[in-house]
């Protein structure tokens, strides 16, 4: 939703502006209060009246005119800030002209984001360049005229325009999740059509079999494909499994490097037939399983099916599809996916409303059992409707308005039935999900999100509104976990720490972002737009260029500067978040860029900060800084750490082989109390990690050619939050470890790879919830401690080119029994 975006991200910037040490000078305070006042109560009268239902026309001219009165304002203020960022610095504002990978010239300028990753391109225009005639105090008029509108429009309100409010948590809630491919929940609805896949996949046929899976969409293809894949019937017999989504626009290259599971730029410079050729050359002679998943034209599977090997083991392809006519072309029989009757359907609502609670209370069941008849049997329709009225209050009253709402649907047509259903669902969304819903709608269609990037452009776009018990970053988590819960966005893959990684939105759920942020207008998308159009659509607030160009992009090849120009970065006091595919030297004002969140730089030098007089000391200060990456050869002295009080994760690297370890002072890293990852690498400075004392705070540790010697492992073993330990090659330095009692106690994965660990003498004592073990290249290591297969939590057992040998003594060990070995 516009109209709260633009709210919140007023707000947020007059408290920028007012704890900047130099901006907050350059404003008239009485007027920034009055405008926070003013946009404070229109905030709460979107929170709390007409966001949670159908809003009549009235409501909606009161949100498009507050969406656009804190847009002028928020313009209005900047441009004011940035006429006098460059007074004081007696610099010129200067716009940069860069070029697409579509060579078209794009003008940015270089306001809350940059990166040259391959993310969607959003970018922030001011309207129509005439940002510096807007006067402060007539937009606050403005406003204030506003306020009066809504205080008469508040006052008429009968009582039951106001519904409740969906209850919000900052957990996610235990109920089994029907898009979940973790393939450890229950599958509900369509239990004897996973049994039918499961046989058919593990049947006596030795020929290459293809299984088409075919329904409408929302149905449950991908789902029932997902849980048969990650079924352990499945994961064993076959030698490779790999999946690959296809959708209506796809690359035969891309399709291949998914299925190669490759992106290094060797494999990224190939030709689709020489991929092709590769992937046939690995599949030959090993039983495989291939998903292809969302396919919709009998030409995308002629342009790959060569490329499968048919070696007579039992390999098989599962292939989904929306359409007949293209799973009847594959030649074997088809695996219908149909409705839910009344009572899957029922089971399937209250899974997804009540999760493992004892079930519907029985003064809702009347009410549920009409919501969940008009969703007509899609698992879609019925998971999302139930993922909204789990997270809501569970009364008669809510209910009969959502069912009442429903009920204009029950003549629709299926597609129109679902999409309605799928709208009200957005409707009655509370108003801090919303633009954050909306935002997916910029990720190509069937895109694995990455998690961690999705997060930081929310909190770059203003989204997010900030609360003094959380950070911005761990607001906006909890958001994405609460429409996960609501099963608007689905989970797709899980790190070594049991965190979401990779998430994805439905194509049904995704049209329907299209379509809502449309009608707002809160987001333009525009593809190969003209160059003489350009400048009339940047005057929409948010653009998005064509959806495989990167966000904010100053080039989409990597670049090698030697130094970001002190002209930019100057004027970039309001820049939040900086990802670069480059080789920089930054200036030493990177240290007064008092809002930079996130800074990811391919590789970076950082200058040491400025010295600075005491009434100045906090301009040097990076309070928010939260991700500091690839920083190459830094010294870590004591006041560097003091002005990097909150980075939560840092990634450096050495490579200087003629430098003294101690020239880095890295012991002083253990003033960074809020540290929590942290990954090292050092190729030539042998001992730059030892008898180092790393922050208690750390949950994950990641080392690469450190040559720790083992005795030190018993300091890293005493780390009291360390749950990830990943010890890469040559990390570790000697021929024996004997960990201690007492040491990882929270270490639930464990990686070793290519060291000279010849001896390991391990209890099961040592690693006490480990529940991951992966050995790479630990070709000198003799044997597998055999009480390592007495750790209770230990689920899987990773091993790659490691001695035989000592993989058979273990297997001998600890498959005996009942209890079944790792992978």
């Amino acid at each position: 939703m516009a109209a709260y975006a633009a709210s919140v991200s007023l707000i947020t910037l007059t408290e920028q502006i007012e704890n900047h040490p130099r901006l907050s000078i350059s404003v008239d305070k009485s007027q920034i209060e009055s405008l926070r006042e003013k946009i404070g109560f229109l905030l709460k009268f979107i929170e709390n009246n007409i966001t949670r239902g159908a809003i009549n026309n009235e409501a909606q001219v009161l949100l498009s005119q507050i969406a656009s009165s804190a847009y002028s304002a928020e313009d209005a203020i900047k441009s004011h800030v940035v006429d006098q960022t460059q007074a004081m610095e007696d610099a010129k504002r200067k716009v940069t002209i860069i070029k697409s990978t579509n060579s078209m010239p794009l003008l940015c300028c270089l306001k809350e984001a940059v990166t040259t990753e391959s993310d969607p391109l959003h970018l922030h225009q001011i309207n129509d360049g005439s940002i510096s005639l807007l006067d402060l105090q007539t937009v606050i008029d403005d406003v204030d005229s506003i306020k009066k509108k809504v205080m008469e429009f508040k006052d008429g309100l009968p009582p039951a325009y106001s519904v409740p409010a969906t209850t919000t948590t900052t957990t996610t809630t235990t109920s089994t999740s029907l898009t979940s491919i973790t393939g450890k929940s229950t599958m509900v609805g369509f239990e004897v059509e996973l049994h039918e896949l499961l046989e058919r996949l593990t049947g006596l046929q030795s020929n290459l079999q293809i299984i088409p899976i075919v329904g409408m969409g929302g149905i449950g293809k991908t789902t029932l494909a997902k849980y048969a894949y990650e079924n352990s019937l499945i994961t064993r017999p076959f030698y490779i499994r790999r999946w690959v989504t296809v959708s209506q626009k796809y690359d035969v290259g891309g399709l291949l490097l998914q299925l190669l599971s490759e992106q290094s730029s060797e494999m990224i410079s190939k030709t689709d037939e020489q991929l092709g050729d590769v992937l046939y050359t690995r599949l030959c002679g090993r039983k495989y399983l291939i998903v292809i998943d969302d396919i919709w034209s009998v030409e995308a599977w002629e342009k790959l099916k060569r490329f499968f090997p048919n070696d007579k083991n039992g390999s098989r392809i599962v292939v989904t599809t929306r359409i007949l006519d293209v799973a009847n072309d594959f030649g074997s029989s088809c695996l219908r996916v149909n409705f839910l009757d009344d009572g899957k359907s029922w089971k399937l609502f209250c899974e997804k409303a009540f999760g493992d609670q004892s079930g519907c209370p029985s003064e809702l069941e009347d009410t549920g059992k009409e919501i969940v008849k008009k969703c007509k049997g899609l698992p879609l329709s019925i998971s999302v409707i139930g993922g909204l009225l789990g997270r809501s209050h569970k009364t008669q009253e809510y209910w009969k308005i959502i069912s009442k709402d429903l009920i204009s649907n029950l003549n629709l047509e299926q597609d129109e039935n679902c999409s309605s259903i799928l709208s009200l669902s957005y409707t009655y969304l509370p108003p801090h999900l919303k633009p954050c819903f909306l935002y997916m709608e910029i990720f190509p269609e069937d895109d694995m999100i990455h998690v961690s990037k999705l997060i930081k452009l929310w909190v770059a776009e203003g989204f997010i509104k900030p609360n003094k018990a959380q950070s911005l970053e761990e607001i906006a988590r909890d958001h994405l976990n609460d429409l996960i819960d609501m099963n608007l966005i689905l989970r797709y893959s899980f790190g070594s720490d049991g965190r979401i990684v990779y998430c994805q939105i439905h194509d049904l759920l995704r049209d329907l972002c299209l379509r809502v942020a449309h009608s707002e207008k809160f987001i333009c998308m525009m593809k190969d737009v003209p160059r003489r159009l350009l400048v009339g659509i940047l005057s929409q607030r948010h653009v998005v260029l064509d959806e495989r160009i990167p966000r904010f992009v100053i080039s989409s090849e990597p670049m090698f500067f030697k130094e970001l120009p002190y002209s930019s970065t100057s004027l970039l006091w309001n820049l939040q978040t900086l990802i670069l595919n480059s080789v920089i030297d930054a200036p030493s004002e990177i240290w007064e860029m008092r809002q930079l969140r996130h800074l990811h730089i391919l590789r970076v030098s950082l200058p040491d900060p400025p010295k600075s007089r005491k009434q100045q000391k906090n301009d040097i200060v990076l309070p928010n800084l939260q991700t500091l990456k690839n920083v190459m050869n830094f010294k870590w002295s004591e006041e560097v750490c003091m002005r990097l009080p909150n980075v939560t994760k840092l990634n450096f690297q050495y490579d200087l082989g003629d430098s003294s370890s101690k020239k880095y002072r890295l012991y002083n890293i253990c003033r960074l109390g809020r540290l929590e990852s942290l990954t090292c690498k050092s190729f030539h400075l042998v001992k730059l990690l030892h008898n180092l004392k790393f922050p208690s705070s750390i949950n994950r540790l990641s080392l690469e050619y450190c040559k720790v010697p083992c005795r030190d492992l018993t300091m890293i073993s005493s780390l009291p939050c360390l749950e990830v330990l990943k010890l890469k090659t040559h990390s570790i330095e000697g021929r024996e470890w004997n960990p201690v009692e007492g040491g990882f106690l929270r270490l639930k994965y464990l990686l070793i790879e290519d060291c000279d660990l010849v001896e390991w003498r391990a209890q099961s004592s040592h690693f006490p919830v480990l529940e991951k073990l992966v050995l790479l290249d630990m070709n000198k290591l003799k044997q597998i401690p055999i009480e390592i297969g007495e750790i209770s939590t230990l689920q899987v057992l990773h091993l790659k080119y490691c001695r035989l040998s000592a993989v058979v003594f273990f297997r001998i060990k600890n498959c005996g029994g009942t209890r079944k070995c790792g992978e």
